[in-house]
């Protein structure tokens, strides 16, 4: 606000355009009657790279972020909440389309629960996190990978944090805002200061790189990774898989991603499970007067509530929920009837290609070479055909990438495979015990 005007931004032009014409009436008619304001001003706001001063003495002191942060504190619980984003100056450059996604300033190294499961991949992000400056880097890309909600995220954050901390100029991106970064640079003609504001960094830290598609976007991703591990810059990704199951990257990504450490985040197993309950009921008791979780409920939700963090966090604000809304005290019982939608018998064992692949190969006594092969010797070919339907009934793979999973094939004749698989089952008993019993030794 400025004297009798206030300024509103808003992230893109078509938001300014609608609210122009549909709301900036009504806008104009509350704050008037809030504060006097005669003036209502839209403008579209730009991410821009600048240093933000943190209370806390060990906050980074400068990082590349769209949205500014705050301080962590031992009582916040380690989720990520972007928190909103400022206005950016008119003068913003092209080049500010590289700044980073947001942050959230409590995914911190201090606030990760170490377990079995993550204790490798914390170990190698905190190593190129607190690397020497102007060192060499140890393990690069470092490539972490794992299922949803259990802590790639966190880490990430927290390489960007301790990186920036020492020091070092560090770029988040999730693999979305590296795209539309991309896509802005070209439509206003900045794409060379795109890149430059890229490959100038000293860490880049890619999230959710699954979800980078298009063949232009591969190939300037592959070219920026290139450029920075050729100058000796760190690179940290994370994906939802390991590189050689991303099926939609060019086989020169994931080459070049297979080359450094490759680390996976297993699921949560129950001990470091109850260590993480435990860690955020004590944050929700200190936020919440009264509101306290006994042992024997942690124990519960450790041992019968998914495997994953967010499945802990479902459970906890649950409990809160009733607590609060209801009066009702936390116990046993009461927790037993309250997250019953959340308990899962056992979370199903995600399939890969590979296992399928190994396990016909093994079960029919051929290679994994001749069902990769172009081989169509009658040995070979059953055996393909059914791990071709495996693959098709058993993950999530499209037909096209399932075909390029089995040698390069095209997507018509994994299709044919799935169908005559599934036409002898419903006649060949033999054939459809003998599925079944693939299947079983898959899930194992």
């Amino acid at each position: 606000m400025t004297g009798s005007a206030v300024q509103l931004s808003v992230p893109t032009r078509f938001l300014k355009a609608w609210i122009q014409d549909h709301y900036l009436d009504r806008l104009s008619e509350l704050w008037r009657e809030e504060s006097g304001t005669t003036r209502v001003d839209l403008v579209v706001r730009t991410a821009v790279a600048r240093t933000v001063p943190l209370k806390a003495a060990n906050a980074p002191r400068e990082i590349v972020s769209e949205r500014p942060v705050v301080a962590p504190t031992a009582a916040a619980p380690a989720r990520s909440q972007p928190v909103a984003a400022p206005t950016a100056p008119a003068s913003a450059q092209p080049a500010d389309v590289a700044a980073g996604s947001p942050l959230d300033a409590r995914l911190t190294f201090e606030t990760f629960v170490v377990g079995k499961s993550n204790t490798l991949a914390h170990a190698a992000a905190r190593q190129v996190a607190e690397a020497v400056p102007g060192a060499a880097p140890l393990f690069n890309p470092l490539y972490m990978h794992a299922a949803v909600g259990l802590g790639k995220t966190h880490l990430l954050q927290a390489v960007a944090w301790a990186g920036a901390a020492r020091g070092r100029r560090v770029v988040y991106l999730t693999a979305e805002r590296f795209m539309y970064g991309f896509v802005a640079a070209l439509k206003s003609h900045a794409a060379i200061a795109f890149k430059d504001a890229l490959r100038s960094i000293d860490t880049l830290v890619i999230d959710d790189l699954q979800f980078l598609t298009g063949k232009n976007m591969q190939q300037e991703f592959c070219h920026t990774l290139n450029a920075l591990m050729d100058a000796g810059r760190q690179v940290v990704v994370a994906a939802d898989r390991p590189p050689s199951e991303l099926d939609a990257l060019d086989d020169r990504v994931r080459s070049r991603l297979a080359g450094g450490l490759v680390v996976e985040l297993a699921p949560l197993e129950e001990d470091l499970r109850a260590q993480i309950l435990k860690t955020r009921s004590v944050s929700l008791s200190e936020q919440h007067r009264g509101f306290a979780v006994p042992s024997a409920v942690l124990e519960f939700l450790a041992r019968h509530v998914g495997t994953s963090g967010r499945d802990l966090d479902g459970a906890l604000n649950k409990l809160l929920a009733v607590n609060k809304l209801t009066g009702e005290p936390v116990t046993l019982e009461m927790a037993e009837t309250a997250v019953k939608d959340l308990v899962r018998p056992c979370d199903p064992k995600r399939v890969r290609v590979d296992d399928i692949l190994r396990v016909v190969a093994k079960h029919y006594n051929v290679t994994r070479a001749d069902l990769l092969s172009q081989r169509r010797t009658a040995n070979v070919v059953k055996p393909r055909q059914i791990a071709m339907y495996l693959a098709k009934t058993l993950t999530l793979r499209s037909l096209p990438e399932i075909g390029r999973r089995f040698g390069g094939r095209d997507h018509t004749t994994v299709l044919h495979a799935v169908r005559k698989i599934d036409g002898l089952i419903a006649t060949d008993r033999a054939l459809a015990d003998e599925i079944e019993t693939l299947k079983r030794l898959v899930a194992e």
